[in-house]
């Protein structure tokens, strides 16, 4: 479990972070939150498609990575085999919230405190990359840090945006998924949302120019075309069971 504490220039004077070790944030992971704004480099490697969030039953994009609970089929031998590391695992080991909350999932803060989470395994005192320097500034790597957590929140806005206009044209339909891997055995997967293309081929001229001028036309179109990764997991889950 995450251990979330705000970051400041004395408790983490000599805090390093080990980026070899980042994607092990991902290693258990069936699906990730991705943001409008890398659609366009996760849709070449993932499926991606939208879920509803257990707690509000709110609509939210995920890059697919396995067919079930604790399955990341893009892990292999230690590492991370895909080719773009999705940027909820690249913000490792920072959040941005409420440090008093002891989880993953945090609220953000009006003030947009910066947390780390001292249980990573990324986190050492022994090699890596520093946060501050000699003087207690931000060293560029930890700016960085900051400018991907900025990132995401904007992508969030963004992501909101997207699904705001996806259900006002009624463009949302469920997917159903029953698939079949090599050794006969069976899953399916359900509570996953995609783009209806019968229906997005019917929009009216001023319902696309809306959506090209918000800027959301692309991700449409990334979110289906993503779709056909989803063989691609087929793939990679049969050679797992081969091996």
């Amino acid at each position: 479990m995450a251990n979330l504490v705000a970051v400041d220039n004395k408790s983490h004077q000599k805090v390093r972070i080990d980026i070899s070790k980042l994607a092990m944030h991902g290693a258990s992971l069936h699906m990730v939150p991705v943001i409008v704004p890398e659609f366009s480099n996760a849709a070449g490697q993932y499926p991606i498609v939208l879920t509803k969030k257990v707690d509000t039953g709110e609509f939210t994009f995920i890059a697919l990575l396995g067919f079930e609970a604790g399955e990341n089929l893009f892990w292999k031998k230690g590492e991370w085999q895909g080719l773009y590391l999705p940027l909820q695992i690249r913000r490792q080991p920072f959040f941005i919230g409420n440090p008093t909350e002891n989880s993953q999932t945090i609220s953000v803060s009006d003030d947009h405190i910066v947390c780390i989470d001292s249980q990573s395994p990324a986190v050492t005192t022994n090699q890596g990359m520093p946060l501050f320097d000699e003087r207690g500034l931000d060293t560029e790597y930890f700016q960085e840090a900051k400018a991907c957590l900025a990132h995401i929140l904007m992508g969030e806005e963004e992501n909101k945006a997207l699904i705001e206009n996806l259900q006002t044209m009624d463009l949302l339909q469920p997917m159903s998924l029953k698939i079949t891997f090599i050794n006969q055995k069976s899953t399916q997967l359900n509570g996953l949302y995609t783009i209806d293309k019968a229906k997005f081929s019917k929009l009216t001229d001023e319902q696309v120019l809306q959506l090209h001028t918000l800027g959301l036309l692309g991700a449409i179109h990334s979110l289906m075309t993503s779709l056909a990764q989803i063989q691609t997991l087929i793939d990679l889950k049969n050679q797992r069971l081969t091996d």
